[in-house]
């Protein structure tokens, strides 16, 4: 498969995770009585990486976030030299599915850009009002645990098929976690589209939604190579 077409899947699976997993929080999450709350949102990001790795997992590898592709460069799992076009792809998908979203949501009577758009945020925009420093553990160790999920469900000795379920419950369990913190990141690619429509102070605080994500990511691409022996490319030289 040619590069500019896994780069299309990847913009595709990647503009499904931001309209889904933020459109479930702008749009339902918070219906009176009905709502989906905390529970749902998670749930409908996990289903949004679940089933775009049944989609496009065999063309792309599905990786729909910038950490993860460079987590999978330090974990020898995907060649450096795509890495740009994946994130430039990744982040162009997040952006056109946050505009999908502010279109759709602005078209409500009273609606306004302040409520965020789920926007990542920490201090004063925490969804629980967690401090900057709290923020960042989160994000660093919860994208961690996502990658080390991502690197043994598809490490070839793992149960064949079973990858995106665990992928997809991972990220669930993650949002639980880390959604009162910090509307929980993890990924670049979802951040980066809802600041550039709150801009403000979505914009300024976009800085630990990259950095801390590409933390967490890159140490566990070396650590689960470390405590799972020789990688993929290794073993076949």
């Amino acid at each position: 498969m040619s590069l500019g077409k896994r780069s299309v899947a990847e913009f595709i699976g990647t503009f499904w995770l931001v309209f889904g997993g933020c459109g479930s929080a702008v749009l339902a999450a918070g219906v009176a009585d009905v709502g989906i709350g905390y529970l749902g949102v998670a749930l409908a990001f996990g289903l949004t990486v679940l089933t775009m790795a049944y989609a496009i997992g065999h063309i792309s590898g599905c990786h729909l976030n910038p950490a993860v592709s460079i987590g999978l460069v330090a974990g020898k799992r995907f060649p450096a030299a795509e890495l740009l076009p994946y994130i430039i792809a990744q982040v162009l998908g997040g952006i056109a599915g946050a505009a999908v979203l502010y279109l759709i949501a602005s078209g409500k009577a009273g609606f306004s850009i302040s409520g965020g758009l789920a926007a990542n945020g920490y201090a004063e925009h925490s969804p629980q009002g967690y401090s900057m420093i709290s923020g960042l553990v989160a994000e660093v160790v919860l994208t961690f645990m996502f990658l080390m999920i991502i690197m043994g469900a598809t490490d070839k000795r793992a149960p064949a098929g079973f990858a995106p379920i665990a992928i997809g419950l991972g990220l669930t369990l993650i949002h639980l976690i880390g959604i009162p913190v910090t509307n929980l990141s993890v990924n670049p690619a979802r951040s980066t589209g809802p600041a550039i429509f709150v801009g403000g102070w979505a914009l300024a605080q976009l800085w630990l939604f990259w950095l801390a994500p590409i933390i967490g990511a890159a140490v566990a691409g070396v650590v689960y190579n470390a405590v799972a022996g020789e990688c993929e490319c290794c073993e076949k030289k």
